[in-house]
């Protein structure tokens, strides 16, 4: 693998489902082959929803892919002059992802990374914490609540028709037959702990 010495840098594009991420990541990456950057993108295998080699938003703007299992392969696929790299739903991948965008920035490749920053429970998602704090750029973006139509910062899981229980496992791929965008108030968790605020009340 040849990877370049110049100015690198990350950015996440971040939010709920239904936020416009992957649109956004697609906008990036089709300005930058306009301006013939060098781009490979990548999607973690467990995202096929709408195809195989390829990453799709939710209004069916896509562009070509490499599909990989770990966070690893990206590194075989990086040549002397590749400009960036991007990554879709990059909380799929393994923590190693982290190290991997930090390297290929250090090493003067710009990475553009999109993902969601919660899980189903309204919980940090995995490792999108580190990467949010160690990128030079964070965008993030909003949904519409399904219920009451405010600005929608969490996913809600929907099975059977009833809100998911917080011991149901984090990962399950899905669309709008499993997955609604919701606002802090309309997000249900049933099953999850209580918190206690600094108010001192317990509050599910």
């Amino acid at each position: 693998m040849y990877l370049k010495q110049r100015e690198g840098w990350i950015e996440v594009i971040t939010g709920p489902m239904y936020a416009g991420k992957t649109e956004e990541l697609i906008r990036r990456v089709k300005r930058l082959e306009y301006a013939e950057q060098n781009v490979i993108v990548f999607k973690p295998t467990i995202d096929d929803r709408y195809a195989a080699d390829e990453v799709v938003s939710h209004n069916n703007t896509r562009t070509r892919s490499i599909n990989i299992m770990k966070a690893a392969e990206i590194m075989t696929y990086v040549e002397k002059d590749t400009d960036v790299v991007a990554i879709d739903e990059v909380q799929f991948l393994d923590e190693e992802a982290v190290a991997i965008c930090e390297y290929l920035a250090d090493h003067g490749l710009r990475v553009i990374v999109s993902g969601l920053d919660r899980d189903f429970r309204g919980e940090p998602f995995s490792f999108m914490p580190r990467l949010l704090s160690l990128a030079e750029e964070v965008t993030k973006l909003s949904a519409i609540c399904v219920c009451c139509h405010t600005p929608a910062t969490r996913t809600q899981r929907i099975v059977n028709g009833k809100p998911a229980n917080y011991s149901d496992p984090i990962i399950l791929v899905g669309a709008k037959d499993t997955y609604e965008a919701r606002c802090r108030h309309c997000h249900e968790v049933p099953g999850r702990p209580a918190v206690y605020d600094a108010l001192g009340g317990n509050h599910d």
